[in-house]
Formats: C-alpha cells, sequence, structure tokens
C-alpha cells in the first residue's frame, strides 16, 4: 500500500475548532454546526449482521445515527428510541434505514421511565421479529461548575438516563437474547479520565464498565456476549447542548493526540465489530475509540 492509499488520521475530518454556539437539551442535528458525519455518504456494508435485529436507544442523532446507518447496511433491521423532541432527527435517521433496503422503526419516550425502556424491548421484538443486537446508547451529560451546584434532580436525571435506562432495557431483553447475540453499551473516556465539570456522567459511565464486566460474566455460557465501547470528544448535538463555554467548544477534541474531535463516523465499525460474528471471542470489553487518549 502506497502513502497515497492511506488516510492520515490527523486530518481524516474537520480538523479545525468549532464555531461558538450552543443549543438547549436536548441537542439536535439540525442547529448543530458544522453537521456532524453520521457516515450518510462514506459507510459501506459488508453484510456482516445480515438478517439480524437491533435495538439502539438514543439512535436518533449523533453516534447513534450512525451506528443505525452501519447496521442498516451492514443488512439489520433497525429499531431505535428517541426523545419526543427528537422526532425529526429520529425520522431522518430511519430514511437512511430504509434507504438501505432495511426495516426501520422509531419508538418517543423517555428511557428514564421503566414502562418505555421496557416497552421499546417488546415493540422491537413485535416490529422486527425478535431481537439479536442491543445498543444501550441513550445519555444526559450537563457542564457543572462544581459538586456543591449540582441540583438533586439534576443528578438524578443523569442517573436514571444512563444507569437506570441501560438496566430496564437490558433487564427486559434477556429473555429474547439467544446465543450469538449481543449487548453494546456506549460508555466513555469519561470512565476513566473523568472530569470535574462532568463529575455526575463520570460516575454513570464508570459504572456502566461494571455493568458490562458482570453481565459478561452472568450471560458468557448462554452464548451472549457484552462489551462497551468509550468514545473520546466526538462532534454530536449533545456537546454544544452541554453548556460547556464557548472557548471549548471551539477547541473541542484539539487535546487529543490525534488533534481533532472524532465524528460518529468514526464510531460506527466499533459497534458492527462488537456486534458481528467476527468478535465471536470478545466480551467483557471496552473498545476505546479515543483519537489516542489512553483509558
Amino acid at each position: 500500500m502506497s502513502e497515497h492509499d492511506m488516510t492520515d488520521p490527523t486530518t481524516a475530518h474537520r480538523d479545525e475548532g468549532f464555531p461558538p454556539h450552543e443549543q438547549t437539551q436536548p441537542g439536535l442535528t439540525g442547529p448543530t454546526a458544522p453537521d456532524p458525519d453520521h457516515g450518510e455518504r462514506s459507510y459501506v456494508g459488508h453484510g456482516r449482521l445480515e438478517g439480524r435485529r437491533a435495538l439502539i436507544t438514543g439512535g436518533d442523532s449523533g453516534i447513534g445515527r450512525a451506528v443505525a446507518i452501519a447496521f442498516a447496511r451492514e443488512g439489520a433491521d433497525v429499531a431505535i428510541a428517541h426523545l419526543p423532541e427528537e422526532a425529526a432527527d429520529a425520522a431522518a435517521t430511519i430514511g437512511h434505514v430504509e434507504a438501505a433496503g432495511r426495516k426501520g422503526v422509531a419508538f418517543a419516550g423517555d428511557v428514564r421511565e421503566e414502562a418505555f425502556a421496557v416497552g421499546i424491548v417488546e415493540d422491537t421484538v413485535d416490529a422486527l421479529g425478535g431481537l439479536d443486537i442491543l445498543v444501550l446508547n441513550a445519555a444526559y451529560q450537563k457542564d457543572r461548575d462544581g459538586l456543591e451546584s449540582i441540583p438533586t434532580d439534576e443528578f438524578d436525571r443523569v442517573f436514571r438516563t444512563n444507569l437506570y435506562g441501560i438496566m430496564f432495557s437490558a433487564r427486559a431483553a434477556l429473555r429474547h437474547l439467544s446465543a450469538g447475540a449481543s449487548i453494546i453499551v456506549t460508555s466513555s473516556i469519561q470512565a476513566f479520565e473523568p472530569s470535574p465539570g462532568l463529575i455526575d456522567y463520570a460516575m454513570t459511565k464508570a459504572a456502566q464498565v461494571a455493568f458490562v464486566k458482570a453481565l459478561a460474566q452472568e450471560v458468557g455460557p448462554r452464548g451472549i456476549r457484552v462489551n462497551a465501547v468509550a468514545p473520546g470528544p466526538i462532534w454530536t448535538p449533545l456537546i454544544p447542548a452541554t453548556g460547556f463555554d464557548q472557548g471549548k467548544v471551539e477547541s473541542f477534541g484539539s487535546e487529543t493526540p490525534l488533534g481533532r474531535a472524532g465524528q460518529p463516523a468514526e464510531l460506527a465499525g466499533a459497534y458492527v465489530y462488537l456486534a458481528s460474528d467476527e468478535a465471536t471471542y470478545v466480551s467483557a470489553g471496552v473498545l476505546p475509540v479515543t483519537g489516542g487518549r489512553g483509558l
């Protein structure tokens, strides 16, 4: 392979800063500038998930949308869960799934609510005829001024979204999963390198790693694999909606060894690998996609 056939990871995507702007929660794709790259034009499937049925929470935008696009192009039918105010983003994601020739369905609600987090599993089984891949990706974060400033209701929102939600859905899914199935949790580099301004979020991401490692031991004898992906700084609508000061948004991701933020499309392959038969001996793992920052 010549140097002209290889991609320089420092310049593969946007390597300059981001324009200052902010959003309210939840972040939406439309106002996010520049547009995140979900792999709409670049991801090419190879049939690695042919005939499988997947449920992705937080599948409307960002990492969830990139994973939905990749799964569909790899041959999977895809269900996504999203907040009601993210309906337009969800519809766009389903459009990409259907354009790949696969069935796509979307469910609106909040994974903090047990009935919804359980119901999306049952609804996916009904709509797609079963469930083979569960991606627990929905998350909430907010920049904090310090521990003393975190309101209890905000702390509760982070924990119920990031921890209660994954437990509700995973618990409901287990009876539907058979040998060869895969559960994938979106953790974070924050589980290993916590930032003071994201202390509550980082706590939940560390707890997710413990959840993955414990559950993998429980269900491994049944042939079900459980893993996590730990993204570093990835440009999604969540970032301008986190409440970072504008300087932090403008320089987002520049501290990584690769010198830039990642794009959602750069996560998709990690999820495809963990969901596929290429990873039959991978369980209880945490796959970093961090631009060179270590776990």
